[in-house]
């Protein structure tokens, strides 16, 4: 039996589940009260179990994965514990919300590598997204009018741009490692790496917290099976079947279910001209991803009302 059959019957309802789960990423992290090594150690040893249950299936069903594939995913890895731990650090000084929106940067960052290293031409509107990004992200550091949130949010933003390039590589060389589109296998390898290299990286800085009290624990348990595991997961199996328009939009439901969930859950206030900027990212997501014209063309196929 397929672990992710309701995914796959269901991709729509999955896929805005699991965007919805791994909104909670920054939360729940922000909620334990730990280190950001403390926090990817134990939310990549908690999603674990999950994805390797569903990658002992896959490989029953499409075999065993070839050492290029393990091997990729070992380097996907790497990228992957920059990503979380800069992540951490940037939430930890510019909030959950902002810093969720400064990952999402990924996407033109992802077009611009892919260009360059695999001479994969980006689209017009990739090019006209990039400064409309770049201006959000200026406005968000803060360095426009007063009442910025963040303890430093001019360094929150900075940290928040080794996220976007480092996530950016995880997903450049994850995808070239499941060319089989294989949801946990690959994903499975990548976490366990993280999990070492956040425990190494932990143990230099001397911040690791093997022994996390209640109730920090319960919300590293909830980050690495709802945010880690089943997040990854139904995204992963659900977005290759649903039309490119829906895949585009779905890009913004996690930074904006973050924000808001910031504001409610944590008093996260970003100032106007914060908010302008994370308004301008997301609309330079969705103007990047084809997004825009995706949702124009849809409209214009509409028959028109009787």
């Amino acid at each position: 039996m397929n672990p992710l059959a309701a995914a796959v019957a269901h991709p729509r309802s999955a896929a805005v589940l699991g965007a919805l789960a791994i909104a909670f990423s920054g939360i729940f992290y922000l909620d334990s009260g730990v280190s950001p090594s403390t926090g990817v150690f134990f939310r990549c040893l908690y999603g674990l179990p999950i994805l390797l249950a569903v990658a002992w299936s896959e490989r029953r069903t499409l075999g065993p994965m070839t050492r290029r594939t393990i091997g990729l995913c070992v380097v996907a890895g790497a990228f992957f514990a920059v990503d979380l731990i800069t992540f951490h650090y940037a939430v930890d000084v510019i909030g959950a919300g902002l810093g969720t929106v400064m990952g999402n940067v990924q996407v033109v960052i992802v077009a611009i590598v892919a260009w360059l290293v695999f001479g994969e031409r980006p689209r017009r509107e990739v090019l006209v997204a990039i400064p409309i990004m770049l201006a959000g992200v200026f406005l968000i550091s803060g360095v426009v009018g007063t009442g910025a949130y963040g303890s430093n949010p001019v360094l929150g933003v900075q940290i928040g741009l080794v996220t976007a390039v480092s996530y950016a590589g995880y997903l450049l060389v994850i995808r070239r490692a499941a060319p089989d589109r294989r949801p946990a296998g690959p994903v499975a390898i990548a976490t366990a790496v993280t999990a070492v290299c956040a425990f190494v990286f932990g143990e230099l800085v001397g911040d690791l917290d093997l022994v996390p009290s209640l109730p920090a624990h319960a919300y590293l348990l909830a980050l690495g099976v709802l945010s880690q595991s089943v997040g990854y997961l139904v995204i992963q199996a659900s977005l290759p079947r649903l039309p490119a328009v829906i895949t585009s939009v779905l890009l913004l439901v996690q930074p904006v279910t973050t924000v808001i969930l910031g504001a409610i859950l944590l008093a996260e206030l970003p100032s106007p001209w914060q908010l302008t900027g994370v308004a301008m990212v997301l609309f330079g997501i969705l103007l990047a991803t084809g997004g825009l014209r995706r949702i124009a063309g849809a409209m214009r196929s509409r028959p028109a009302p009787a």
